[in-house]
């Protein structure tokens, strides 16, 4: 079979970045008003809105190693489909979810769709190309997901100018129409299978994920880092306005700072950081996430001002930093180091450090802002540490296409890039 020309693989890639932009404008729009909008359209108290959505997640986890087992059948960009459209007629359905049972219901139908949403989406990644050319469409990826993010939060704070509930009915329509038409676009995607496995063999699949050591230390290292990511969205908010002192309004320009520079530097860093090997890049993204952890540790003890918001800033963008250079290479590790046949297998369980993280991080947290302005930030800093380590520990055994760099790059044969 002749294989498809450049054009071909660029109007994919093309495609594929579209329906990507537009999924990630219904994250933006729904992340930063979960908790406000589930209360105002099923009128169940937060305690209760918060209870369920964790219940919903513990649960959804359940359904990833069937996720697994579907991509690897069916490939990922049916399961992607899938969980696109499972989301939609979720927040079509929230406005009638007006009891308890009714609103864990669709809390998690959106779960599952929400988890299912990754892997199928990097598995698609891995069927639509291969080697750097994967690599760059990777970090394509993830900049335009941040620029769609931000876009998303803007659309959020619009609708909301609307009076009463009808700002949140807006958002629920909203919702239900972006993942709908990111579902049609993702349907216009060629996705070229790479191989496929057939319905026998799902234990024997996941077994040897479980075998694979390289990639479950490569899996607990992101489950280690990822603490730092979910930070940025838990506890710096009540950190800077509580122990910094900084206006609410400032604290967002934070936010804002930190998703334009990923958007804008995203594809030149991962350019830069993939030319050598993506462990080691990795962990020294890690690395300057502790540093940055150091500085916010030591942030409550300067004065207050204009002085404080400067250094907040200053540490934002080390922060940043930090996120560009290991959010390439550890995104690539995942997707290269799962093989063809069990894509989804592998990415699945990848996808378990990134879910389980999320669920216990609200407790942890939590309790570490409890106990005082520079706990959290030093508990976080050592978590990354370990995970840098682990990745470095990880790299002895990794074969050289997954390690990447110069001898990935002397070994590989020559490639034809769009």
């Amino acid at each position: 079979m002749r294989s498809p020309s450049a054009e071909t693989l660029l109007r994919t890639r093309r495609r594929f970045i579209t329906a990507s932009l537009v999924d990630s404008v219904g994250d933006g729009i729904y992340v930063p008003l979960t908790l406000l909008f589930l209360h105002s359209l099923t009128g169940l108290s937060l305690t209760s809105v918060g209870a369920g959505l964790t219940a919903a997640g513990l649960c959804a986890l359940a359904f990833m190693p069937v996720t697994g087992v579907l991509i690897d059948r069916f490939g990922g960009r049916r399961v992607f489909i899938g969980a696109l459209a499972l989301r939609a007629a979720g927040f079509a359905a929230y406005p009638f979810a007006d009891s308890c049972p009714a609103f864990l219901a669709v809390a998690l139908v959106v779960a599952v769709g929400m988890w299912a949403s990754s892997p199928s989406q990097q598995a698609l990644i891995g069927d639509i190309a291969e080697g750097t050319e994967r690599d760059r469409l990777l970090a394509w990826n993830r900049s335009l997901r941040n620029a769609g993010m931000g876009l998303g939060s803007l659309a959020a704070g619009g609708m909301l100018a609307f009076s009463g509930s009808t700002g949140f009915i807006a958002v629920s329509a909203a919702l239900a129409s972006v993942f709908a038409v990111a579902a049609v676009l993702v349907g216009r995607v060629p996705a070229q299978r790479r191989s496929a496995i057939g319905p026998e063999g799902g234990g024997d699949g996941f077994r040897t994920v479980l075998a694979d050591r390289p990639y479950l230390l490569i899996t607990a290292a992101n489950f280690l880092i990822a603490f730092g990511y979910t930070a940025q969205a838990m506890a710096l908010p009540v950190f800077l306005t509580r122990d910094v002192g900084i206006p609410e309004v400032l604290a967002g320009a934070v936010f804002a700072v930190n998703t334009a520079l990923v958007a804008a530097l995203g594809v030149p860093v991962a350019r830069l950081t993939l030319r050598g090997r993506r462990t080691r890049g990795a962990a020294l993204g890690a690395v300057v996430f502790a540093l940055s952890f150091a500085a916010f540790a030591v942030l409550p003890g300067l004065t207050g001002g204009s002085t404080a918001f400067v250094a907040v800033l200053a540490v934002a963008v080390l922060y940043t930093a930090g996120e560009l250079l290991h959010s390439g290479p550890a995104q690539s590790l995942s997707v290269q180091a799962a093989p063809d046949h069990l894509r989804g297998r592998y990415l699945s369980v990848y996808q378990l450090s990134w879910s389980l993280c999320r669920t216990v991080a609200p407790l942890l947290l939590g309790f570490l802002l409890e106990a005082g302005p520079w706990q959290l930030w030093t508990v976080l800093a050592v978590l990354v540490l370990a995970g840098a380590c682990v990745l470095l520990l990880a790299e002895r055994s990794l074969p050289v296409h997954v390690r990447g760099g110069r001898e990935a790059a002397t070994a590989a044969p020559a490639q034809v890039t769009a």
